[in-house]
């Protein structure tokens, strides 16, 4: 297995809006394309409380590619996140890590 850690750094103000995005719509998409999530968090210290982190599960680089690309350009994806932001993105940019684990890391 790998990990994809994904960091996106809200604009200001709208990080309810962001983690509503994800709960209510994003997480669907997911589902039909296989996405697998381990888990989200923000942050109660850290040097931005604007952040959301999410932790994705992939096989391996490959499976990754395919389904992130299918999801990536499913038009309907697109017109669902065109639709939550009316007044500009919800992120000012996405910070993004593929991890492996180490041989003594609990996920594997």
């Amino acid at each position: 297995m790998i990990y994809e850690l994904r960091i996106y750094h809200a604009t200001p103000g709208k990080l309810p809006a962001l983690v509503k995005r994800f709960e209510t719509t994003t997480l669907k998409f997911w589902a039909k394309y296989g996405i697998r999530q381990i888990g989200f968090w923000t942050s109660l210290i850290s040097e931005s409380n604007q952040d959301l982190y999410y932790l994705l599960e992939w096989e391996n680089l490959a499976e990754r590619e395919q389904k992130w690309n299918a999801f990536m350009s499913d038009p309907e994806w697109s017109a669902a996140r065109a639709a939550t932001e009316p007044d500009g993105p919800l992120t000012s940019h996405i910070s993004n890590r593929i991890l492996t684990p180490t041989s003594f890391s609990n996920l594997k």
